[in-house]
């Protein structure tokens, strides 16, 4: 990689200004995914900070999913190719924290899975249907217990995203349920009955899976408004909610 053009760190935490050159070559075109950053000491000369200040900087940016920090002949930083965990984990600290309540989860939720369902509808492969078909499967279990049960239920709704070809959509969404686990596991442990409401779940993602392999878009978008909504609404969340159409029906 060429060595000119780096500047050295002023003003800004030096994490801040290492992403900022490094977000300035990449909209340049002179850095992209799976690149090498040069090696410590190199770097630590150009942007005129001690290797100590750049290790911290480089950490920083491997929590937020902006690097990978590799060992040995080939290691040092490199720029990641796909998607980590530093959103995910970002937005589960956030929540925890009560900076987005339910509602705002509500009403993300539901325009993320009611595009989602109509798109799947109209996009999705036959393969597509049969790996929903047997995350349901799954889930009719019997002896299922409530964890399993979740996570299968996030899987469902994960892979109705991905069936889009959106890989955005399905990223945002793997990152919400993940984000949320917690929150769906004390809900289902407040519940007297379950596997009552199991029941019902299945029931309406046997529905969504139907109007989805029927190519009804507006009929899964619908079911799948429905679905989230009265989970919501019938478990004891306080909703305030916004003036989504779905969402009106349910306001309080």
């Amino acid at each position: 990689m060429a060595q000119e053009g780096w500047q050295p760190v002023q003003k800004l935490r030096a994490h801040e200004q290492v992403m900022s050159q490094i977000e300035e070559r990449i909209l340049a075109r002179q850095l992209s995914a799976g690149d090498h950053l040069p090696n410590e000491r190199d770097l630590s000369v150009l942007l005129g900070v001690s290797r100590a200040s750049l290790r911290e900087s480089l950490r920083v940016l491997e929590a937020l999913g902006i690097v990978e920090i590799r060992r040995g002949g080939e290691g040092g930083a490199v720029l990641m190719e796909t998607p980590g965990a530093g959103f995910v984990n970002l937005l589960k600290l956030q929540l925890a924290l009560g900076q987005f309540d339910q509602t705002d989860v509500l009403e993300t939720r539901l325009a993320l899975e009611t595009w989602s369902c109509r798109e799947a509808a109209d996009r999705a492969r036959v393969e597509d249907h049969r790996d929903l078909a047997a995350i349901l499967d799954e889930m009719d279990n019997v002896d299922i217990e409530t964890a399993a049960f979740n996570a299968l239920d996030a899987a469902f709704h994960v892979r109705i995203a991905e069936s889009t070809g959106n890989a955005l959509c399905a990223h945002l969404m793997q990152s919400l349920r993940t984000a949320i686990n917690r929150q769906m596991i004390d809900a289902y442990a407040k519940l007297e009955d379950w596997r009552a409401t199991a029941e019902v779940v299945r029931a309406e993602h046997r529905g969504i899976l139907r109007a989805i392999e029927a190519r009804d878009g507006e009929d899964a978008a619908r079911r799948v408004d429905s679905h989230i909504t009265d989970f919501y609404t019938n478990r004891g969340f306080d909703l305030r909610i916004g003036d989504g159409e779905g969402m009106r029906r349910h306001r309080r």
